[in-house]
């Protein structure tokens, strides 16, 4: 079993791959994975004892094995060449198979800013989050996207700030902040996890993912009394963010006051085989263009475009 898992993991780091999915099929006894890349899913080699692997990463999770029909999360940490790996398998059941996603939390530990991007104005725009006093920055995406890496990313190269987050849940710990988890059992939602956190002070709130009206509502309320919160949101674009943000019942006036930037992100494959992300921004000047006649900016460049020019430069 730790062969298998040694193997997968040695083939999601190589492939800078983050989630491995599983797929159970309990009446025929078979276990089917894949990984996702840019392009889509790929399906992987099965492999005699897959079964049991499933059962295996269960176990090292600390799942219940007994009861498959309940959605359960784990998570445990792996050593491979040295390196501590964190993981976290999420099963879910449905009618003959279960459904299980080994996440890799910490495999972008070690990247910079300057790492994200090829664009000299992207990497300044990234590195400069972190330098505002308050407000609200989105950083939108499908999953996948490396919205979560790049949020890590700035929090990580962060100096002489006092960061705390509130994640749900706690994807990558990390001794440079302190990280809060929503928990219903604790009754702590969103809203009083925000209320605790600004009780100490912060320069920076990170809030994990907003999801509903009560992530959004506090992320922009902490921005509203003076602190800079960034987040991440699921959105096509950065108009979409806004758009988004307004359905969960944000009002246009307060997000025209909190907005500082919003950026949307996909990855792509380079010829030597990384990845690099590719950013659509909104900085302050496209935000106040756009509150102002609901269109950007003749200079703003649309991801599509981006992703064009990207593909083009790496395919030669």
């Amino acid at each position: 079993m730790e062969e298998r898992l040694q193997e997968l993991l040695e083939a999601a780091l190589y492939c800078h791959v983050s989630d491995i999915h599983f797929s159970y099929y309990t009446r025929q006894e078979k276990v089917e994975m894949a990984m996702r890349f840019p392009e889509g899913m790929r399906r992987l080699k099965p492999k005699e004892g897959d079964t049991a692997f499933f059962h295996y990463l269960m176990y090292r999770a600390n799942l219940d094995l007994s009861d498959m029909s309940q959605p359960q999360t784990g998570r445990f940490e792996e050593e491979l060449d040295g390196k501590r790996i964190s993981l976290r398998f999420a099963c879910m059941s449905s009618y003959g198979m279960v459904s299980g996603v080994l996440r890799l939390l910490n495999n972008h530990a070690d990247l910079k800013v300057s790492d994200l991007s090829d664009d000299p104005d992207t990497v300044k725009w990234l590195q400069k989050v972190t330098s505002y006093h308050e407000g609200l920055v989105v950083f939108t995406g499908p999953t996948g996207s490396g919205k979560t890496t790049t949020l890590y990313t700035l929090l990580n190269e962060t100096q002489n700030k006092t960061i705390y987050t509130l994640e749900d849940p706690i994807e990558v710990y990390s001794d440079h902040y302190v990280q809060l988890q929503v928990s219903a059992e604790r009754n702590l939602s969103y809203a009083q996890g925000i209320r605790q956190l600004m009780r100490h002070d912060p320069d920076i709130i990170m809030i994990g993912e907003i999801r509903d009206e009560e992530a959004a509502e506090g992320a922009v309320r902490a921005a509203l009394t003076g602190h800079l919160v960034v987040s991440t949101l699921h959105s096509i674009d950065c108009t979409g963010a806004i758009l988004r943000l307004e359905d969960l019942g944000i009002r246009r006036s307060d997000l025209q006051e909190v907005l500082r930037g919003i950026s949307s992100q996909r990855l792509i494959t380079e010829k030597e085989g990384g990845r690099k992300g590719i950013y659509e921004i909104m900085d302050e000047k496209e935000l106040a263009c756009w509150f102002g006649n609901g269109h950007c900016s003749e200079n703003f460049v649309p991801l599509a475009k981006k992703m064009e020019a990207a593909e083009k430069n790496f395919s030669e």
